[in-house]
Formats: C-alpha cells, structure tokens, sequence
C-alpha cells in the first residue's frame, strides 16, 4: 500500500482548528532521540513534521501541549529496581529534556508523568493532571502526536477517548518501535477501535501541501485501508475512568 494511496482515503475529512482544539505533542525527549539512552530509530525525523503542526496550531489560536517522562532515579521501570528498561528521562538530566530541534511555543503546557517511583505510566493522563488542564481550557478534541506509537502515544490516546475526549492521531507524526513485529500495527488498530480518527498534514484546511516523508519513518505505512475506513468514525463521547491502558512503556 503505497502513502500516496493512503492520502486518498484520509483526505476526505478536513479540519479546521479552533480555540477548543490542543495538540499534545508526545515524549520528544533527547533520551528518546539517536544517540540518547534509550533511542527510537529515526525518531528525530518526525520532528520536523512534527513542527509544522506546532505552527498550525499556534496560528490557529489552538493550545500546545508536551508530556514528557520525568522519572526518578528509582523509578520502577528501570533495569536496577526489576524493570525493563536502562535509565531514561530522569529527572533534572539532559536527556530528559526536549529536543532542541522541537519548537516548542513559551505559552506550552508540559505535563510530567512517571514522576511516582512505584508506577508505570505510559499515558499523559495517567497520574497527572492532564484531564483538568484541558477541560480548564475548555479543549473538547485533542489531536496526538509524537514517540512512540505503541507504547506512550497509544496509551494516551486510548485514554483520551475513554475520558470522552474526540481524539486525532497524526499518522505523519508518530513513530513507533515494532519490537515484537506487528506492535504498531495493533496499537493503530487499538487507537481506531477505541474511536481515535486518523489525520496527515495535508487533511487540514489550511494546508497547500503534503510534507514529504522519508522511506518507514512514519506509522502511516502501517496502517491497513480496514483500519482507515474506521478511522472516520467520530470519537466517542464516554465520560468513563481511563482504564484501558496496553501494559508497556518506553515514550
């Protein structure tokens, strides 16, 4: 399935943004980045793409959101206290901090997770305040971006629409890990199922092209036209607990 062929299918929505609409950019922290402790190839190269959103939204009137992983140095997802995974985004260090490359606004609103030493938490919403912010700024639909598709950005999204949020994800600005092959196909699968609508670049009013987009560097090449066709269904509206986390972490 060629990206050109999948644009087909996505373009027949459009989007215009308004004071009631946020992006959260999702966990672009250097410890994610090449070169960082715990990398995701090629996940600088959303970036830029990642970018152009920013300044959509921000010419739009519409709020800029970034979580960010703020781990203690005891937190329980690292190798030393029995978890998966080496050191990472802990609080205070360089590699916690966002990528230079990210242009984020001064007006951002940065929400922390993981901050607990005894939880894991993969979503933005998951032992923060993200939900009250939001509904502070009286945001009703959330469009997600960032790393990694099938760990922190599916969390968050699946949690987004079980707390009745109208959820977008931009395919073009997510990159996912694929470790156990068939993750981030399951991951869209899971975000489509759960309500979440899919968007690129060139779905938004506003735009006059498609960025380019590099070789696998984005998750919309893992979308399947089955997946897509769900994705035009609204997100749903359930005032419920998220509660429907998948059982990973690593951005």
């Amino acid at each position: 399935m060629l990206l050109t062929e999948l644009k087909v299918e996505l373009l027949n929505k459009k989007y215009s943004l308004t004071e009631q609409d946020a992006l959260l950019v999702t966990d672009i922290q250097i410890d994610f980045l090449p070169g960082g402790a715990l990398p995701i190839d090629r996940g600088d190269t959303i970036i830029p793409v990642i970018n152009t959103y920013i300044k959509r939204f921000e010419k739009a009137g519409a709020n800029i959101v970034a979580s960010r992983d703020w781990h203690p140095p005891n937190h329980i997802s690292f190798k030393a206290q029995g978890g998966l995974w080496s050191p990472h985004c802990v609080q205070g260090t360089k590699g916690a901090e966002f990528s230079p490359a990210l242009k984020l606004p001064k007006k951002v609103l940065v929400i922390s997770k993981a901050t607990d030493p005894q939880r894991e938490a993969y979503s933005a919403f998951d032992g923060t305040n993200l939900d009250n912010e939001l509904q502070k700024l009286d945001v009703n639909r959330l469009f997600v971006c960032g790393l990694a598709t099938d760990y922190c950005v599916v969390n968050t999204v699946l949690d987004a629409c079980e707390l009745g949020f109208k959820t977008v994800v931009l395919m073009d600005a997510i990159l996912g890990i694929d470790a156990n092959p068939g993750d981030v196909e399951r991951a869209i699968n899971a975000m489509v199922k759960s309500g979440a609508e899919q968007a690129l670049d060139a779905d938004f009013l506003d735009a006059e092209e498609t960025l380019p987009v590099g070789e696998a560097e984005v998750d919309v090449l893992a979308a399947k036209p089955s997946l897509l066709s769900g994705a035009k269904k609204k997100a749903r509206l359930r005032p419920k607990t998220a509660n429907r986390r998948l059982k990973t972490e690593r951005g």
